[in-house]
């Protein structure tokens, strides 16, 4: 009977560390494409924190770089015109709310080119952002509850609009008073589960 209970527990243990991953389930064949693919860029990011407590900016710029970093180590290259993946960020900061995904994931309000975009996507955002209207996922993107403070990077394939893999790191914490040192190792965190 203690064997029974030990190995129910270990089980359990396991399904929980599982669940506490920083990115959501993956399919093979999203796997295999994130390895074979080579460029990337961004969908502009219209998350701007509104809160004065933070400076926008320097947030956006940070993670920006520190995903750059991360994606050079994993052997992307910068490419607007034709990237394999594109890359949407979330910057929690101002309000609890959970990040969809099923079925029709976002709609994007910039139709048009010449929509706003922050300095911090200067050089590095698809040129053809505004023909993308709607992002999908497929059953193993789940809604992503998150708390303040925290950041939810998505990698899409450019030509299916499909959300490939959604990461975020729910243990990392973001403090106000080491905030570009904590930013960085959030991103970092978040890099650790990419496939």
């Amino acid at each position: 009977m203690k064997k029974v209970k030990l190995f129910i527990t270990l089980i359990l243990a396991g399904a929980f560390m599982i669940s506490c991953g920083s990115g959501s389930n993956i399919s093979k064949d999203a796997a295999k494409k994130l390895k074979n693919y080579d460029t990337y860029s961004y969908l502009p990011n219209k998350d701007t924190i509104l809160s004065q407590d933070y400076n926008n900016q320097q947030i956006q710029e940070t993670i920006i770089a520190t995903i750059n970093d991360n994606m050079a180590s994993e052997g992307y290259a910068i490419e607007n015109r034709q990237p394999d993946v594109l890359v949407y960020v979330h910057t929690m900061f101002d309000e609890k709310v959970a990040v969809n995904a099923n079925p029709v994931y976002t709609n994007f309000s910039y139709y048009r080119p010449g929509h706003y975009i922050g300095p911090y996507y200067e050089n590095y955002t698809y040129d053809n952002y505004f023909t993308i209207q709607r992002i999908t996922a497929d059953d193993a993107i789940k809604q992503l509850p998150y708390k303040e403070k925290s950041i939810v990077i998505d990698f899409i394939d450019r030509r299916t609009n499909e959300i490939l893999w959604r990461g975020t790191a729910p243990e990392e914490e973001i403090s106000s008073k080491r905030l570009e040192r904590d930013l960085r190792d959030y991103v970092d965190e978040i890099f650790t589960k990419f496939p």
